[in-house]
């Protein structure tokens, strides 16, 4: 079995890892960094648990090999807080109720900030069509379409403060 030693930067943090040819980004994120935020659900990029920004745009980690990863800059749930202050996205769906079992949340705000990034004003069919690709079996979304908006409100109203 074949290995390659990859240098990435996870959450802000310069990682390396040796890891094997067949290793999803996925497995390496949970098994050799601890970061078990991203949730493995379908391993067939369908769900959107496993959703990460890499390099700034999402994608389903799955599906991703890690030793594709070299140089890539990757962030996931655990990396949208900083210095233990929860992102708003984070926030506003828990102040929402718009988490139950909690499986596709990472996915859900991992979307979602980068909606956000893009779009700071999005409309409901916006954020309805972002998030299309993350399955929620528990909450009928209509209260995480509410977190969104939320904290798109919450976002712009932080920004005026500045």
């Amino acid at each position: 079995m074949a290995f390659h030693k990859i240098t990435l930067k996870v959450n802000g943090a310069i990682e390396q890892v040796n890891v094997p040819s067949q290793m999803t980004l996925l497995q390496m994120l949970r098994e050799e960094l601890a970061l078990t935020g991203t949730k493995n659900g379908c391993t067939a990029g369908e769900c959107g648990a496993c959703t990460v920004l890499m390099n700034g745009e999402p994608v389903n980690s799955c599906l991703v090999l890690a030793a594709e990863c070299e140089g890539a800059e990757i962030t996931t749930i655990e990396g949208l807080a900083v210095d233990g202050r929860l992102d708003v996205v984070q926030q506003m769906i828990i102040d929402t109720g718009g988490v139950q079992c909690g499986f596709c949340t990472p996915g859900m705000l991992i979307m979602t900030r980068n909606l956000l990034d893009r779009n700071p004003h999005p409309t409901e069919l916006e954020i309805r069509d972002t998030l299309s690709g993350n399955l929620c079996r528990c909450t009928g979304y209509a209260r995480i379409i509410e977190s969104v908006q939320k904290a798109a409100d919450a976002q712009t109203l932080s920004t005026a403060k500045i």
